[in-house]
């Protein structure tokens, strides 16, 4: 962040662990964020980028007075939200899908639930931001056996939160999606969008390394649902995962930006943290210009979730996912009415509608028809390199290069030619929920896919 050329100044936070980012004790953060605002001079903006900070801000809020403009957060909301045993109850409440959750009561409980559950399972703690560091606890764990989750439950002292297990939803094509949203007073939307994430580092259960800007009615629905029962007022980032009956189920939600918020850059160059600042200052929001269809690549991440997941950065398009999207992509010129488009490359002016661009080219590939992205749409994409912060990722990624480059000289050295290796991939496309209801499932499903792909030998 030290080399953007947006940055104009870097103040000092609090000291003292975490940051001095203590909730409970939130009186070096106070000291420190007044000090920062007698040395602007005026009121600023404060955006929580992380959940921690966003839990500790909302804590100090009335204290700041008018020093800062900061979204109204009654009742310790980001606390609540973040607090992943009290989002499950809140998500009973209003009726929203969530991942079958228990929470245990001792280890005798815990092993229980991990076999009613099914194994694997997926152990969280509650609130991951009071872990010790160094502990070894990790937020997020798949639990094998019930051995495993009546150990880790043990633990729950050392953690400082309560334990939660929850049925395991597989990851696959297809099935991990976000939600991203900026809103006003009340709950109503300023800007939002929803996206799938096309990959993750760590590969199937990480961050997005790349993701599309795709609207879904169920995603964007229970998105707005949620903000709107809960009054909500600034921004977050919701995570759904897609199970076997097609159902989004939330299974994060993060009272702040997250990582990949700038994938949800409208036609005119409006994101959620400049629609949050031009209300909190009192400016009119414009009314947005959804751009579907935007990319957003960590090229270091992205780059290493290919090589180690054997994948190609920009996902395969079925032919029913890429007729709507080509018609959506119409490029420049009269459309069905005689109204004429918006030149591309060229933004639209304030009567006029943005024109997509022309959709990209299809190239044939070993495994069908692969999207290729061509030089005049490199606007859509939104880059980000993360190495400057964490040199470990780089590593990784060099590390897997030469893993790769090894195994090719291995199989020289057994005289098996590269092209006589396939890899068989079993796809699985579950019906789509929709407002409506759930799309009944087709009769003839083939069998799921195994969460490493098989590697075959031909002759």
């Amino acid at each position: 962040m030290a080399r953007s050329r947006y940055l104009r100044a870097v103040h000092r936070g609090p000291d003292g662990g975490s940051g001095g980012l203590d909730p409970d004790a939130p009186e070096a953060l106070l000291a420190c964020l007044a000090g920062v605002s007698e040395r602007i001079g005026r009121p600023a903006v404060l955006v929580a980028m992380d959940d921690l900070s966003a839990i500790a801000v909302a804590r100090i809020a009335p204290r700041l007075g008018e020093r800062y403009r900061i979204p109204h957060q009654p009742d310790g909301l980001p606390a609540r939200v973040a607090d992943k045993a009290e989002l499950s109850r809140l998500c009973a409440r209003w009726d929203i899908p969530h991942p079958e959750t228990v929470i245990p009561a001792s280890g005798a409980e815990a092993a229980e639930a991990a076999w009613g559950l099914g194994l694997p399972t997926v152990a969280k703690w509650s609130r991951p931001w009071l872990l010790p560091p160094g502990s070894g606890l990790r937020s997020t764990t798949l639990v094998h056996s019930a051995a495993e989750a009546r150990r880790l439950y043990e633990r729950s002292d050392e953690a400082g939160c309560r334990l939660l297990l929850q049925r395991f939803l597989p990851a696959g094509p297809d099935t991990d999606w976000f939600f991203h949203g900026a809103f006003t007073r009340g709950g109503h939307p300023l800007l939002a969008g929803s996206g799938r994430k096309e990959l993750s580092w760590p590969v199937r259960t990480g961050l997005t390394a790349v993701g599309r800007w795709l609207p879904d009615p169920a995603v964007e629905e229970a998105g707005l649902r949620i903000a709107e029962r809960l009054g909500y007022q600034g921004i977050l980032d919701l995570d759904f995962r897609r199970d076997e009956r097609g159902c989004f189920r939330l299974v994060d939600f993060n009272p702040r930006p997250g990582a990949q918020f700038r994938l949800f850059t409208d036609a005119a160059g409006l994101d959620v943290v400049q629609a949050m600042y031009l209300d909190l200052t009192g400016q009119r929001v414009p009314e947005p210009v959804p751009w579907p269809g935007r990319v957003f690549v960590a090229e270091n991440y992205a780059l290493l979730a290919a090589v180690r997941g054997r994948q190609l950065p920009f996902r395969r398009e079925s032919s029913a996912r890429r007729a709507p999207a080509a018609r959506a992509d119409a490029g420049p010129g009269p459309g069905p009415g005689g109204a004429p488009g918006v030149p591309a490359g060229r933004r639209p002016g304030p009567d006029e509608a943005p024109a997509a661009p022309v959709p990209a080219p299809l190239a044939a590939g070993p495994a069908g028809p692969v999207r290729v992205v061509p030089q005049r749409e490199r606007g859509r994409v939104e880059a980000a390199w993360f190495a400057t912060d964490d040199p470990r990722p780089f590593l990784a990624m060099l590390a897997a290069f030469l893993g790769r480059g090894a195994d090719k000289g291995a199989r020289v050295l057994r005289r098996v030619p590269a092209h006589g290796r396939r890899t068989a991939r079993a796809v699985v496309r579950a019906p789509r929920q929709r407002a409506g209801g759930l799309t009944p499932p087709t009769p003839a499903a083939p069998p799921a896919a195994a969460a490493e792909p098989d590697e075959l030998l031909t002759r």
